[in-house]
């Protein structure tokens, strides 16, 4: 009777122990967490050199220009100002993009989002842009650049109002894994950022190139 006492005892004890072992999580699960994405810097040259070229057929500012790239999240820094002198980056912002269907001020689809060119979409559209034509904004530091749209994705950015301003609820600083709010449409930066990036461009002597591109 002892005998069989022992062997189920030896039995339970061997079953808990199995339970236990696969209820464990692997270390690798209990530390993984969203990598935090970054600028690609190859991606990033290669759009540069062909804005260069851009910049000089079109007669635009060859001193520098700016690149969003919208396969980036929305958390992260992916406004670029580009030095075409020093073939770098001089300096990177939060940058917004539009809403769509998703609800107007949060950030629904900071991950891969949609784009359009059609009126009341609330997307922003993929293209290069003209920078010219500074005026007064309702948003931000109430400072706006109307956005020129130079290709058939971007055509109807006037026709839809989008311009480049500064909202208040745009950060100073990395956001991720949260995403920056969404507005209808319009790149928008914090007021900070435009704080220094507007003398910049309002003393260029030449239209700016803006690109979005994902």
């Amino acid at each position: 009777m002892r005998i069989f006492s022992l062997i189920f005892a030896f039995l339970l004890l061997s079953s808990c122990k199995t339970e236990k072992k696969n209820n464990v999580q692997p270390v690798d699960e209990l530390l993984k967490v969203e990598k935090k994405p970054e600028i690609n810097p190859d991606k990033t040259k290669s759009k540069a050199e062909e804005a260069l070229l851009f910049c000089k057929a079109k007669n635009l500012n060859t001193d520098f220009c700016i690149l969003i790239d919208m396969s980036l999240h929305s958390g992260v820094k992916r406004f670029m100002v580009w030095d075409f002198k020093t073939a770098s980056i001089s300096k990177k912002y939060l940058v917004g993009h539009g809403c769509g269907n998703n609800p107007w001020s949060m950030d629904g689809s900071k991950d891969n989002p949609s784009f359009s060119n059609e009126d009341g979409s609330h997307l922003s559209s993929l293209g290069k842009y003209k920078l010219q034509g500074r005026g007064h904004s309702d948003w931000g530091i109430n400072i706006k650049y109307l956005m020129h749209g130079l290709e058939e994705t971007n055509n109807n950015a006037l026709k839809r109002f989008i311009v480049f301003h500064s909202w208040n609820m745009m950060s100073d600083d990395d956001v991720f894994p949260k995403g920056s709010p969404e507005g209808w449409g319009c790149p928008t930066i914090s007021n900070n950022a435009m704080k220094e990036i507007d003398p910049v461009i309002q003393n260029s002597q030449k239209a700016v190139l803006m690109w979005i591109y994902n």
